[in-house]
């Protein structure tokens, strides 16, 4: 569930990123979104291949930073009116799920390791 709806995410964040390069003419936060958009499907789907309990927690927590750090730079380019609120809300509300998701497998994670 959650590897596809990173990959999914991801999608969206390309589409947006040209978006936003050729619509918007805005070439240095896209490049920011772009890269921690993307880079949340890329740690959960390496998660996978953990060899270890800790490993895959590492993974699943920096997929948690870097939804974090996406959801700054959403915020940022709304603030800035360089996205509408509607195109911010819509990317937001998946972002949501998806930090909500990765919470909560981080703190089972962290959780099972401590009994």
């Amino acid at each position: 569930m959650i590897r596809q709806k990173t990959l999914d995410f991801a999608v969206r964040i390309v589409n947006f990123y040209k978006y936003l390069c050729d619509e918007k003419r805005e070439f240095v936060i896209s490049k920011q979104i772009l890269r921690s958009g993307t880079s949340i499907g890329a740690n959960v789907r390496e998660s996978k291949n953990a060899q270890t309990d800790p490993d895959y927690l590492t993974k699943m927590n920096i997929a948690l930073k870097e939804a974090d750090e996406t959801q700054y730079w959403l915020e940022v380019l709304c603030k800035s009116a360089i996205i509408s609120d509607s195109e911010y809300n819509s990317l937001n509300e998946d972002l949501k799920e998806i930090i909500a998701i990765l919470v909560s497998i981080v703190k089972k994670l962290k959780d099972k390791n401590q009994k």
